[in-house]
């Protein structure tokens, strides 16, 4: 029984994430910890993270190649399907990457916390 509630738990947290993710606009990104941060969940980067390699497969579709690390790194691109795909998709919406990286980071980043007043 623990096991189902703890599925159960992180079934919830990770819809939360897909629905914030679901509001960042084309052309911006943010990051893990700006929605663990939204969520009041500080710390929890790494499941933001998890639940962003998950993202694929949900319905209504997750933009989850706007989500990068900290320093606009896109960590996650080795889940696209292919290497270069992450960086395409960013690209598609005028963000400039370069080595893996985004380019004015500061300027395109979206921080959900300050966008959404909550």
């Amino acid at each position: 029984m623990p096991t189902k509630h703890k599925h159960m738990a992180q079934d919830s947290f990770f819809e939360a994430v897909y629905e914030i993710c679901r509001l960042i606009p084309r052309g911006r990104v943010t990051s893990y910890g700006a929605i663990a941060r939204c969520l009041g969940t500080t710390g929890t980067a790494r499941m933001v993270g998890w639940a962003m390699n998950n993202a694929h497969t949900v319905s209504p579709a997750v933009p989850a190649h706007r989500v990068v690390n900290r320093n606009g790194l896109l960590s996650g691109k080795h889940h696209f399907g292919t290497p270069t795909r992450m960086q395409e998709l960013l690209e598609a919406e005028g963000i400039k990457v370069e080595n893996d990286t985004v380019c004015d980071f500061k300027q395109v980043f979206w921080d959900p916390a300050k966008e959404l007043s909550l």
